[in-house]
């Protein structure tokens, strides 16, 4: 109720001053007609000078005023950017650019009341958002986009806004593209190029003249085709249009670490075409070449590429459409009007009458010369010829002949380059008109031309100069080039102060001495330098302008905001307010406070924090302003009315000062002070409550006070913007909320980067470090402990460099764990925290150690290897040595050097020491030590060699040792070792060396010469010796004795034990994988299965297997084999002899198997039938000893033996009879006979004792057959019989019924 009194008194104080406005607002609401208040007047000024007309109108409703010129309405669209038509207040311009005559124009202008029609340039239109300084790539899309409110928002009536680059207005096309709404004009350039840079201008027409808004557009090189390839050329168009040829020219890119640009190479492609064919065959040197050859009426586009010594850049951007045509058709063409109706048009060939052959050509010129070629132009002939038209051109040098140049080609343009002249030569050239009447006369000769640059590349700019512009960009400015030749324009170059790559500023050359160079670090030191260019390239660097920082412009601070009272004893009151958003680049060095009475206007400076001298329930307004180096900023808004009154509630006063640290895009710390009224009682804690922006619902974030005055908030959306504020807390309750915090936004700066923690490598000092990603000036890096500032403090130092800080820890121990932040002062907010552990303390103080004591480390500790010779190398490797490292051996406390029988060295490159001794014994046994010194690292390392250990290096030294007198003459350089051929033949290899042609190689075995077929050749340095069909009979010591006049070396191979099994083992891999599937066979016995292979030995780890049952060797089951197969024989087959059969061959690492199916039904059952049938006819059929012949014979000598018995079979068998395993032929003293296919008998006369033996008869046919064995004794007259001794027969009967196996055959 006070306060609205207060108020109400101070209404009633400002009425008077309120009503004279009231007043003529009742005028203002009667209508009333235009009327100029203040006329024209005329102006005389300068051209080229801008001029501004001025004029103020009344009248109701609010009359619009037309601008006219000498009668004619002034049109600011008809010529954007030269006429700018304002309203404001009433006060009516016209501002006038570029005027270029000095007369008198006569403007008047006219007041005509409102109109109730809408056009887009009567909108009111106020800019929002607008488009910053954009980077782009070449290739990639960017859009500029600015926001607006426009007033009223008609849909269908948008604002009229226009786009200018570089002054130039812009036209849709598919390049550019524009729109335009009631909320915002946007263009996008799908496609950029470096074209595309400049300074972007959007132009938006309203009711009271018009809103601009510019920024420049950087467009960077696209990565090159080749590592170190040249940027693309730009801005490529062409001139001089003719029917067959054009004049392409184009700006040079920016080269600013690559290597200079030594040509360029042009190219052209049809409209309608994706192909495109490259113009010249060797680069141009110019930004200029000239393209013949094209087709009348056809339409091209051009393309370049710039060449340096890495290689051809990207294309440039292609040019806009250009169709050959004549230029001059036009004006050969005139238009008669008949009765002011009807237009004719004549050419003027069609007035020549009756000329047929043309005139000659005149004016014949250089129009282009350059050193790469020569640009000739002339003048058509008059008359023409009434023909269509081409050229001849000849040219002659000195006092030589006229030759033709021209010869492949119908040239039809009145131009023509010239590439193939000499350097030095002055040429003259002529040119004749053809056409298909005839030649005219040659024109007048040219004067002479001789191919020379008529310029070169501009001189260097001058005087570079760089000033503060803003946090992120420097103002750039020089002194044009002394010989400008031509110039195009300028490229800026920048460096950090202390790197040595340069980087581009701008990608397209800018016409103007000043630039302004975006995109910088803040804080960081820069040098810059210009280059001029031209038509023939770059220019010198000037020389670099002095380092600046990019700090901003240096001004006033901003106004201090956010007054609010702390506290009131009733006499005075304490205030606080928040620091200017901008110190205006200069640290702010004091504030001024001024007061008043809510009721007055007058204010009264203070300059005191806490305001005294005032009255007791007094209201009174405050206001606060900052000053720096620049002077005193603007003052804040006035503060709300403040009265004076001391405070008594119990409870505490606001906290203020709140502020925010290390804001990312989910987190922030917020803090603020402590209130200065502590209420009754001491304050206990704080609540922290949060709202988001624009929202009035607020959250408690923490259920029970702090006691600090920090507050880690966790969980924001990231991107959304909150407000803060802080309740403190005594025993009484809970006190009055703070001011609200400024608004922040939950998002990380650019570049924002963390506290380290490390280990200096030098000092091994523990610290902590933050590289800030923006500073300026005047910005100090801040560090607290759990959030309360360190300021001098022995425990640790505070060092700053550039946009790093460091704080370092004196003496780090427990004490020295907790929380550590830093905030950077005068930017947008960089901060960081690190919270430092006892784990990680603990591991940062080992490395200090290791750093303030540190070794030499090692890769490999001290070690022995033996070398040739029976040498011993003693050796170590650090990770890294010094060239002035230091060491010692010591062996058995006695320290050895460099000398006779060792040699000490070391490496740097690789960190190894060594030590190599030339002939070790047994006096070498002992302790070797190895000590280093690399500056004030030390280590040493040691080996003891005592014991077993060294009696097997010493064993091994003699060993190399004897080695090396070995190999003085022809020796084994691989020893016998056996292979294995694919045939199943074992080799018995070895590898000899330092042979010569009479060195020879003997082979033994068990101390007997082997004498192979072939003598071994020891010049190929490798022999070998088969042997095949390898069985254990080849048992035995092998040896191999190599020799010359220069000594001898042997080789032994003891095959037996583990190496016969490894050899077997070897046969036994080849041969299973050779093994073929099991074979069902059918003989007189039985039947036999059968596998072959490429070799088989009865050594070989064979199992023959029946149901997966191991089948032993038996009478019923016999298992052999041959050198080509295995088989089992069984006898007499039984159903028990059905089943599955199998073989297993094994090689020590792989089981070879194959199977067979004897049961008649599976797989095999067709080959079981077959050999079953046919066992069953060879026991019916085959043949056979029916009877007759006895098992022992005795007879005397000088009587005749007759051995006769009968034999069957079907069909007849034959009969062949043996003696000793020996087919017995038939002779005199032996008859053989065999009579009626059924009689065999064997006739001997008057035996003699060397007709004794074996005899025996085989009988056999198709089906099989038998074999008896008779043994026959002869004895002499007078000796005693001998005792008879009963043979066996070779083989068993087979019964006489076999098994039959039940199967069906299908």
């Amino acid at each position: 109720a006070v306060i609205q009194e207060e108020l109400h008194r101070m209404r009633m104080a400002t009425k008077a001053q309120d009503m004279m406005p009231k007043r003529l607002d009742l005028l203002d609401e009667f209508p009333r007609m235009p009327d100029f208040l203040v006329a024209l007047r005329p102006h005389t000024v300068w051209e080229k000078t801008p001029v501004k007309l001025f004029c103020t109108v009344q009248g109701n409703p609010r009359p619009i005023v037309k601008w006219y010129k000498e009668g004619v309405p002034v049109d600011p669209l008809s010529a954007p950017g030269k006429y700018k038509i304002e309203n404001k207040y009433g006060v009516h311009s016209l501002i006038i650019n570029w005027l270029l005559m000095m007369f008198h124009f006569l403007f008047p202008s006219w007041a005509v009341p409102h109109l109730t029609e809408i056009h887009p340039s009567k909108l009111e239109v106020s800019l929002l958002d607008r488009f910053s300084v954009t980077f782009g790539v070449e290739g990639s899309s960017i859009s500029l986009v600015c926001t607006m409110v426009v007033v009223p928002n008609l849909p269908n009536v948008p604002p009229l806004a226009q786009w200018y680059r570089d002054d130039k207005l812009l036209k849709p096309s598919k390049l550019v593209e524009m729109s335009v709404s009631g909320s915002a004009a946007r263009l996008t350039l799908p496609y950029l190029a470096k074209d595309d840079e400049g300074l972007y201008t959007l132009r938006i027409f309203t009711k009271d003249g018009t809103a601009e808004h510019s920024a420049y557009l950087f467009v960077s090189d696209a990565a090159p085709s080749a590592a170190g390839a040249p940027g693309a050329p730009m801005s490529v168009k062409a001139y001089d249009i003719n029917s067959d040829y054009v004049l392409v020219a184009w700006k040079p890119p920016n080269t600013v670490n690559e290597a200079p640009i030594t040509g360029y190479f042009v190219d052209r492609c049809e409209v309608g075409s994706d192909s495109w064919i490259q113009c010249n065959d060797a680069p141009v040197k110019v930004c200029k070449y000239p393209v013949h050859g094209l087709s009348l009426g056809r339409s091209y586009h051009f393309r370049v590429r710039a060449v340096n010594s890495a290689g051809i850049s990207r294309a440039s951007r292609k040019s806009d459409k250009v169709t050959a045509i004549d230029a001059a058709e036009s004006e050969r063409l005139q238009v008669i009007k008949i009765e002011g109706k009807y237009d004719i048009v004549i050419k003027d060939d069609e007035l020549e009458g009756y000329v047929t052959i043309p005139g000659e050509p005149t004016e014949v010129h250089a129009s282009e010369i350059f050193k790469s070629y020569v640009v000739l132009s002339w003048k058509p002939p008059c008359p023409r010829g009434r023909a269509p038209l081409w050229y001849i051109i000849e040219k002659v040098s000195g006092t030589g002949a006229w030759q033709r140049i021209n010869t492949a080609v119908k040239l039809h343009s009145p131009r023509y380059p010239v590439f193939d002249l000499q350097d030095g030569q002055k040429y003259q050239f002529r040119v004749y008109s053809v056409n298909m009447y005839g030649s005219s006369e040659a024109s007048a000769p040219s004067e002479p031309i001789q191919k020379v640059d008529q310029d070169g590349v501009p001189s260097a700019p001058g005087h570079v100069v760089a000033t503060r512009n803003t946090k992120s960009s420097v103002f750039v400015q020089w002194e044009p080039p002394k010989n400008p030749k031509n110039l195009m324009g300028y490229y800026i170059d920048g460096r950090v102060v202390g790197s040595k790559e340069w980087f581009a500023c701008n990608h397209k050359p800018f016409k103007h001495t000043r630039f302004v160079v975006h995109g910088l670090i803040p804080g960081e030191t820069y040098v810059f330098r210009v280059q001029a260019a031209n038509v023939f390239g770059l220019s010198e660097e000037s020389q670099e302008s002095s380092p600046i920082a990019v700090e901003p412009a240096l001004a006033t601070p901003s106004a201090p905001y956010g007054i609010a009272m702390l506290s009131s004893d009733g006499s005075s009151i304490t205030l606080a307010w928040k620091s200017p958003k901008h110190c205006g680049g200069s640290k702010v060095n004091a504030y001024y406070i001024d007061k008043r009475d809510a009721d007055t206007l007058v204010w009264k400076e203070v300059n005191l924090t806490g305001v005294g001298d005032l009255k007791e329930g007094t209201f009174y307004e405050f206001m606060v302003q900052a000053a720096n180096l620049a002077g005193v900023g603007l003052p804040s808004a006035p503060s709300a009315p403040m009265k004076c009154e001391a405070w008594t509630m119990e409870e505490p006063g606001p906290a203020y000062d709140l502020s925010f640290s290390e804001v990312r895009s989910h987190s922030l710390v917020i803090l603020w002070k402590a209130p200065v009224y502590t209420g009754a009682s001491a304050v206990t804690g704080y609540f922290v409550d949060m709202a988001k922006k624009g929202s009035s619902e607020f959250v408690t974030l923490n259920q029970e006070a702090v006691r600090h005055r920090y507050l880690q908030v966790a969980d924001l959306e990231e991107g959304e913007t909150y407000v803060f504020r802080v309740r403190a807390v005594n025993a009484n309750g809970i006190g009055k909320p703070s001011q609200l915090s400024d608004p922040v936004c939950a998002k990380a700066l650019p570049g924002t980067s963390e506290i380290v923690a490390g280990v200096d490598e030098e000092t091994g000092d523990v610290f902590l470090s933050l590289e800030a990603c923006e500073i300026c000036e005047t910005s100090k890096f801040v560090w607290s402990k759990n959030y309360k500032p360190i300021g001098d403090c022995p425990r640790v130092a505070v060092t700053a460099k550039g946009r790093t800080s460091r704080l370092t820890f004196t003496n780090p121990d427990k004490d020295d764990l907790g929380k550590y932040s830093v905030v950077v002062t005068d930017t947008d907010g960089v901060s960081s925290s690190y919270t430092l552990t006892e784990d990680a303390l603990n591991t940062m103080l080992e490395l200090s150690y290791a750093i303030r004591h540190p070794i030499v480390p090692l890769k490999h500790a001290l070690n022995y290897e033996i070398l040739e010779k029976g040498h011993v190398r003693f050796w170590l490797q650090a990770v890294k040595l010094s060239p002035s490292v230091s060491y010692r051996f010591i062996v058995n406390d006695k320290e050895v050097t460099s000398g006779e029988g060792h040699k000490i060295s070391h490496d740097v490159a690789t960190g190894i020491i060594q030590m190599t001794v030339d002939h070790f014994t047994r006096a070498n046994e002992g302790t070797y030590t190895v000590q280093i010194n690399d500056g004030k690292a030390k280590t040493q390392s040691s080996l003891v060699l005592v014991g077993d250990v060294f009696k097997a290096a010493l064993k091994e030294a003699e060993f190399q040792r004897k080695e090396h007198i070995r190999k003085q003459g022809p020796h084994f350089s691989e020893y016998l070792y056996f292979t294995v051929t694919e045939d199943c033949t074992v080799m018995l290899t070895c590898k000899v060396a330092n042979v010569k042609k009479e060195t020879t190689l003997h082979w033994y075995k068990e101390e007997d010469e082997i004498v192979p077929e072939t003598p071994p050749s020891v010049m190929s340095g490798a022999c070998a010796i088969p042997i095949p069909l390898f069985s254990r009979k080849d048992q035995g010591i092998f040896k191999a004795v190599l020799g010359d006049d220069r000594g001898k070396d042997t080789s032994v191979l003891d095959i037996s034990g583990q190496v016969f099994d490894d050899i077997i083992n070897a046969i036994a891999k080849i041969a299973g994988a050779s093994a073929s599937d099991l074979v069902l066979q059918c003989t007189p016995e039985g039947i036999r299965l059968q596998c072959y292979m490429n070799y088989y030995t009865e050594e070989m780890k064979t199992v023959w297997k029946h149901k997966e049952s191991k089948i032993a060797s038996s009478e019923k089951m016999r298992i052999g084999g041959t050198a080509e197969m295995a088989w089992m024989q069984i006898c007499d087959p039984s159903d028990k002899e059905k089943g599955h059969y199998s073989i297993e061959i094994s090689d020590g690492v792989k089981t070879h198997v194959r199977t067979f199916d004897l049961s008649g039904q599976g797989k095999n059952k067709e080959q079981v039938i077959v050999e079953f049938t046919h066992f069953y006819l060879c026991s019916l059929y085959r043949g056979r000893v029916v009877g007759g012949l006895p098992d022992v014979v005795t007879i005397m000598e000088e009587k005749s033996l007759s051995l006769t018995c009968t034999v069957w079979g079907e069909p007849t068998p034959e009969v062949t009879w043996f003696k000793n395993e020996q087919e017995v032929a038939s002779t005199e003293h032996t008859r053989v006979t065999f009579d009626g296919g059924k009689f065999a008998s064997l006739v001997i006369n008057k035996v003699t004792p060397e007709d004794s033996g074996k005899y025996s008869i085989n009988v056999r046919n198709k089906y099989g057959g038998e074999f008896v064995e008779i043994t026959v004794s002869v004895y002499r007259h007078g000796e005693q019989i001998p005792e008879p001794k009963l043979g066996h027969p070779k083989t068993a009967t087979p019964a006489v019924t076999p098994v039959l196996f039940s199967c069906e055959y299908k």
